[in-house]
């Protein structure tokens, strides 16, 4: 994802320049980018928009010099609206609107994680409105899967019939989790997934230009890149945010010898929801390598041997459940307390589950 303005911006990957240059040239109203996280979707969106209300663009997308661009570095563009998570809004500096910030800061309800049908609503109020600066209005929605039901009916006949010059560019991990009739009304573009080469070249460059004027840049060689792009399966964006977590190449290829033996010291600050990543990436790998596949996190000779494939897939289902409540834990002490002792019965006894 991109930075919020008061943090490094991050260049557009020269894969999502490519795209951009060829679905410039595409004239439908609405556009769908889907694929899995990490490759961009939020980037290419973004210039999306921004090439297409840029007062003077090129061909490669956007100037980046005219009222237009600068309004948008600082989110307050009259001509754009960005549909997202209030989580999200607040993460990457997009405005909330007035009721909704007062309630938050008031602490009558907290952020929310899902796109609310109230913001729809505004969204497709907003299209209605008479143009402030150029030609069009832009609606830029992201992660689109994060619309629930009543949100997306509410886009749906706006997205079909908008009023006047309006495009939509809606961006999306989970395309299978939008409904067929917001999909139907799209154009889609699958986003490329970049030769490792391209993808590393990158990372190493965006790593090291993470530091600030009192606090250098990420050391990025070429192997801890590499690490980076592996924990992330990789997906370069993904990749990135481990290398803003600090993602050590040694403290990698110790874990999964350290989760066997029951030590969780390597974890310990992590965020919960990291952690339960780092055991799923496992489980995955283990699972890989009983079938007799390439593991794709970790490399092979730092992986304990496999359990037996009905343990590994059962502490899978038991991981995946984990994962629909980490954000909201009873207790994380306990919690990680347990993930630790039932990592370590499934990799040293081929996981009976207690």
């Amino acid at each position: 994802m991109s930075a919020a303005p008061d943090t490094p911006t991050v260049a557009l990957a020269p894969w999502l320049q490519q795209q951009l240059h060829s679905l410039r040239a595409q004239r439908g109203h609405a556009l769908l980018l889907s694929g899995p996280s990490g490759l961009g979707q939020y980037d290419l969106a973004l210039a999306l928009a921004r090439s297409w209300l840029c007062e003077q663009p090129t061909e490669q997308g956007a100037c980046g010099q005219c009222g237009s661009c600068h309004a948008i570095d600082v989110r307050t563009h009259a001509d754009l609206c960005v549909l997202m998570p209030e989580t999200l809004s607040l993460e990457l500096g997009w405005p909330l609107d007035e009721t909704a910030q007062k309630e938050i800061d008031d602490k009558k309800r907290k952020a929310s994680k899902l796109i609310r049908v109230e913001a729809a609503r505004e969204a497709v109020a907003f299209t209605q409105f008479t143009r402030s600066r150029g030609s069009t209005k832009v609606v830029l929605v992201y992660p689109a899967e994060r619309m629930n039901t009543e949100s997306a009916n509410t886009l749906l006949k706006t997205l079909e019939e908008p009023v006047g010059e309006v495009r939509f560019v809606l961006a999306t991990e989970a395309a299978h989790q939008l409904l067929p009739t917001i999909r139907s009304r799209c154009q889609g573009h699958a986003m490329r997934w970049p030769a490792p080469e391209e993808a590393l070249g990158w990372l190493q460059a965006q790593a090291s230009a993470l530091g600030k004027p009192d606090k250098p840049g990420v050391t990025a060689t070429r192997e801890q890149a590499q690490v980076w792009l592996q924990a992330a399966g990789g997906r370069p964006s993904d990749a990135l945010d481990w290398a803003r977590g600090g993602l050590n190449a040694q403290v990698w290829t110790e874990l999964p010898q350290a989760l066997a033996r029951g030590d969780w010291a390597l974890l310990d600050g992590w965020p919960a929801a990291r952690q339960l990543a780092v055991l799923q990436k496992l489980c995955h790998d283990l699972m890989a390598s009983a079938a007799g596949a390439k593991p794709r996190f970790f490399p092979a000779n730092t992986l304990p041997k496999a359990p037996r494939w009905g343990a590994l897939a059962t502490w899978s289902r038991e991981l995946m459940a984990a994962a629909r409540t980490v954000e909201h834990p009873f207790n994380p002490g306990l919690m990680q307390e347990a993930w630790a002792a039932r990592t370590r019965q499934v990799l040293s006894v081929g996981g009976k589950p207690s």
